[in-house]
């Protein structure tokens, strides 16, 4: 039987080495990552830690913890990239993964934390965030352990203050705002309610401890405000109230009330698969109106005093959900807290078939297992077989010919050696699938199945699919004709222009070229270069033509059709 000091080590290293060696194999392909890490980029430019201007003199959206990480990991490894704007997520997942399994630990079975922690690491929804240079992985993990803390100083019989749950809450509203305070202390509030606490003295100290938390944030927004005056005042108004209570002045993510369920569902998989087979194998399906037994409620009701651990993840996952389904503005990434907490029901689930009903987990595993042997089939088919270029039709047709192309390219030994890896992971449990049906063994498998897939996915297709959505091989040739010695480099975007919040930019471009380029409609220059799209350009030339406008075409982009202009007013 695996030590508790063997399986936190061994959670940390399979963590570790199905993270961090990809991170930075993809270039940036959308526009959020470029915009959150030009925030880090414009920071040590310009030393400006507090208010930093970017993309011709936006001001970020969000508070600046984040950003500082990343500024402070892109400082020692000498500039930022793609890596190392993505590194404070993958730190951030991994540190949820490992504060989870010694939560979980203290209170239930090693066996049990081991695997809630590995399904919570290998749900879609965190993997995917923990690889992306954005501000929610970090936010999650510094929520989901205030929580854990709220919880221990609860424990413990409320003695005291618990100083490291509220310096993560104060670290989580400088990440995102008020948020980050706000739902510990409201999911802890609820649960000591449903202990039986009394109400004024649940509410004393958590009120207590979010305005400690708030600190921080107050100092940081003081000097922001000192910077940004009103503009910025609107801004975080805009943001954290007026989303909050569905006021903003413009859309942001507004989706149905169904919504956060569907996330819910994407989010979790490959295990939602597994819930599925559970629901229609166990016979739980049938016995879904027995739940509404009210001697059954009732009796699970009086027992949540001899099973607190469950009643608080219960809660957490009640009590969230049921936040971020007020607002109209709904984001998969907003429900990322709740995920550790499913992930320990989801442990115990499989932990459970794993002795009593053994036929979901297999089935399940089987198809991991033939799932693993068809990519490598997929990828050998790709290598050998010549795809012509007359099958692909369509507005998308150059960059579905492209993928196939750079699939097939693959060539990199260590990337071959992934692929014998997770092929080899899918055999082996065919060949040995009766040893492993059983107890604790069929629950490893299940978890090596998937961490092998997700290898051969961060470590070798989703990069090679991903940059070929990528503009910044591009972006060399966009230097190349607007080059910064020759004159300033601008750029119109009509949907960024007419937004009445939250405008688009080119947000890679001006990335991969340094955060040099300005606002056209804004500066009205005399000269210089302008970026554009030839939708925009066409549906703007007589416009800025008849304002003294005369253009040379210079380059045009054929990924995304944004042309290059050489401009002077006359």
């Amino acid at each position: 039987m695996i030590t508790n000091k063997n399986a936190f080590w061994l959670l940390l290293i399979v963590c570790s080495l199905t993270l961090l060696p990809f991170i930075g194999l993809s270039d940036y392909h959308t526009k959020g990552e470029p915009r959150e890490s030009i925030v880090s980029y414009s920071m040590l430019e310009t030393g400006n830690w507090v208010l930093p201007r970017n993309n011709g003199g936006e001001m970020a959206y969000k508070p600046p913890f984040f950003h500082w990480c990343v500024a402070a990991v892109s400082a020692v490894r000498g500039g930022v990239t793609e890596g190392s704007s993505r590194l404070p997520s993958a730190l951030a997942l991994i540190a949820m993964t490992m504060a989870t399994f010694c939560f979980f630990r203290k209170r239930t079975t090693t066996a049990l934390a081991l695997t809630s922690s590995l399904v919570t690491f290998t749900s879609f929804e965190l993997h995917r965030a923990g690889a992306n240079c954005r501000v929610d992985m970090v936010l999650t993990a510094l929520t989901v352990c205030a929580l854990y803390c709220l919880y221990r100083w609860y424990e413990k019989g409320m003695r005291g203050v618990p100083l490291l749950a509220i310096l993560l809450m104060g670290l989580g509203t400088l990440t995102k705002g008020p948020v980050g305070s706000i739902i510990p202390c409201f999911v802890m509030g609820i649960y000591m309610l449903l202990r039986r606490e009394n109400f004024w003295k649940a509410l004393g100290w958590l009120s207590l401890f979010g305005v400690l938390s708030f600190i921080p944030y107050a100092l940081w927004f003081a000097a922001a405000w000192h910077q940004g005056g009103q503009e910025f005042l609107d801004l975080m108004y805009e943001e954290n109230i007026g989303r909050m209570t569905n006021t903003m002045s413009y859309d942001s993510c507004v989706e149905p009330w169904y919504y956060n369920f569907l996330t819910i569902l994407s989010g979790w998989i490959p295990y939602t698969l597994l819930a599925l087979l559970a629901l229609f194998l166990t016979g739980c399906l049938r016995n879904i109106g027995n739940l509404w037994n009210k001697s059954k409620i009732s009796a699970a009701w009086k027992s949540r005093n001899n099973s607190p651990l469950d009643l608080f993840a219960l809660t957490s996952i009640v009590t969230i959900f049921v936040f971020y389904c007020i607002p109209q503005s709904k984001r998969s990434v907003y429900l990322m807290p709740i995920y550790p907490f499913m992930g320990y029901f989801i442990a115990r689930m499989m932990l459970w078939m794993s002795e009593w009903r053994t036929k979901p987990l297999n089935i399940f595993n089987g198809t991991l297992a033939t799932l693993s042997i068809l990519l490598f089939v997929a990828f050998v088919a790709l290598k050998f077989v010549d795809v012509p270029d007359t099958m692909f039709h369509g507005r998308h047709a150059l960059q579905n010919q492209m993928t196939v192309d750079a699939l097939s390219g693959i060539s990199q030994w260590w990337q071959l050696l992934i692929v014998v890896i997770t092929t080899a992971i899918g055999v082996l449990w065919w060949v040995y699938r009766k040893r492993v049906s059983r107890s604790v063994m069929a629950v490893a498998a299940t978890l090596v199945l998937v961490l092998g897939i997700y290898l051969s996915l961060d470590g070798v297709y989703n990069p090679t699919v991903l940059n070929v959505k990528s503009i910044k091989e591009e972006c060399a040739s966009i230097n190349l004709a607007a080059p910064a010695d020759k004159g300033k480099l601008y750029e119109y975007m009509e949907v960024g222009v007419k937004a009445k919040g939250d405008p688009a930019h080119f947000f890679e471009v001006n990335f991969y070229l340094g955060n040099r380029i300005g606002s056209f409609h804004l500066e009205k220059p005399q000269r210089g270069f302008l970026l554009i799209s030839e939708a925009d350009f066409k549906l703007n030339e007589k416009q800025f033509t008849g304002e003294g406008y005369r253009f040379e075409k210079r380059y045009e982009e054929p990924k995304r059709k944004m042309q290059i202009y050489r401009f002077e007013k006359q």
